[in-house]
């Protein structure tokens, strides 16, 4: 058994699985004394524990028992077991030999018997098999013909293809049940809102607006909660009706347009000069705002968003990549 001291006792079972070379769970272990950090520094007590490899401990205690006889008793059986195997083995080696040779030797002479055959026999008998294939020749099999089977297309269309692919419906038949739709998913919010309006922005985008005392606190910190729900909007109308979706919520996205147009002025400025550039990291709907004014302002030059190495995205204005339609 080997005695280990540490501070605790996963550090002392730590120690002697390294100590043994082995895995925690390979030993044997005896603790000795549980670890105490003590009251502020004093009292302090390690962790000892004795250990030993898993049956290392029975062969000790056997080794003990054993008297000089007994251990020089078996070391002596051992050694004949070990030499009657050994014997064994070579034993074993020696009629595998013998059986290869045996069977090395019948066809050797199988080979010489075939070599001492008269010519003559082999004539006679390739004469014979030739006569007999001239008289029963073999009948040609025809291919059997391929199995072809016509797929069928069985599927059925399923409420929700039904719902969600049909075709594109009069933008006023689609803004009346949209705004019911609203209506009823904010009619039991947490929030103090008017009630929301839903309008033709265009022949492919319809407006929704929320107003009212709380409108301010569903945009949300930095317009988390804006992004949040304009994604929903957008994935519900754009899917079911394919229209596109502008949301105001109480001024803000007014505000920030006219805020970007501000900030973009210098930008294009310097496109104009220069014939290329890019803006600064935008977040959410300022960059989709970003976006289509840098579109709509050079429409010959390429306009496209790309991804920081932190992951922020910015737009790129340039002529070297000019987009093909």
């Amino acid at each position: 058994m080997t005695r280990i001291e540490a501070d605790t006792l996963q550090e002392a079972y730590s120690k002697a699985a390294r100590e043994l070379s082995c895995s925690v769970v390979d030993l044997d272990i005896n603790i000795i004394q549980n670890g105490s950090g003590g009251f502020l520094g004093m009292f302090k007590k390690s962790a000892i524990i004795e250990v030993a490899r898993k049956g290392a401990r029975v062969r000790e205690e056997r080794e003990k028992k054993e008297t000089p006889v007994q251990r020089h008793e078996e070391v002596e059986k051992n050694a004949v077991l070990t030499e009657e195997k050994r014997s064994d083995r070579s034993r074993r080696n020696k009629n595998r030999r013998n059986k290869n040779k045996n069977r090395d030797s019948v066809k050797t002479d199988e080979v010489s018997e075939r070599k001492t055959e008269p010519q003559e026999v082999k004539k006679v008998e390739t004469k014979e098999v030739v006569h007999q294939r001239v008289e029963h020749p073999k009948r040609e099999t025809p291919a059997p013909k391929p199995m072809i089977k016509e797929m069928k297309h069985t599927l059925a269309q399923t409420p929700i293809d039904q719902n969600f692919h049909q075709e594109k419906r009069d933008i006023n038949e689609v803004i009346s049940e949209v705004s019911v739709q609203v209506k009823n998913l904010f009619k039991y919010s947490c929030f103090t809102l008017d009630v929301p309006t839903v309008s033709k922005y265009n022949e492919d985008t319809i407006l929704i607006e929320f107003s009212g005392e709380d409108a301010a606190l569903l945009i949300g910190k930095e317009g988390y909660r804006y992004k949040a729900l304009s994604y929903l909007l957008y994935n519900w109308i754009n899917i079911k009706y394919t229209l596109n979706i502008r949301l105001e919520i109480a001024e803000f996205l007014k505000n920030q347009e006219e805020m970007i147009q501000k900030y973009l002025l210098p930008v294009m400025e310097r496109i104009r000069n220069s014939g290329r550039g890019q803006t600064k990291i935008l977040d959410g709907v300022l960059i989709k705002i970003a976006l289509e004014a840098l579109r709509a302002e050079f429409p010959e030059k390429y306009v496209g968003i790309k991804s920081g190495k932190e992951g922020g995205k910015f737009i790129v204005v340039n002529d070297f990549n000019r987009k093909t339609t």
